[in-house]
């Protein structure tokens, strides 16, 4: 069935539910068609079928960390943008890497606030 809904949507990955399902739900509120994954590995098997515009995904996950997840995802939907976010130090290291390897991906420190995280995503429709 074709899809009427023209909202952006937006995939959200961490593995703290709490935060993801809030995330997609204050994203839901906003204007967005938002889902929430719990691992790197889940948002990569969602987002073949789930066409997201963007992903916004932790950095630090235990199966599949968010770097690698969005630079998989971005191998096959080459137009999504990608939004990162951690509130760990290692997550430098795993940057710069990205960086050495041609990804220029935009981070933003956990706690997110909700206002920065949506001023963020306007730029998305």
């Amino acid at each position: 069935m074709p899809e009427t809904n023209n909202k952006p949507k937006v995939l959200v990955a961490d593995d703290e539910r709490v935060i993801a399902d809030t995330l997609a739900m204050i994203l839901n509120q906003s204007g967005f068609q938002a889902r929430a994954v719990y691992s790197g590995e889940k948002a990569l098997e969602l987002a073949p079928v789930f066409q997201p515009d963007m992903l916004i995904s932790d950095v630090i996950m235990a199966d599949l960390n968010g770097i690698d997840a969005a630079i998989r995802i971005r191998a096959l939907l080459p137009s999504i943008k990608i939004l990162l976010f951690s509130g760990q130090a290692a997550t430098a290291d795993l940057l710069e890497k990205a960086h050495a390897q041609g990804y220029d991906f935009e981070i933003l420190a956990k706690p997110v606030h909700p206002q920065d995280l949506l001023s963020k995503l306007r730029g998305v429709n």
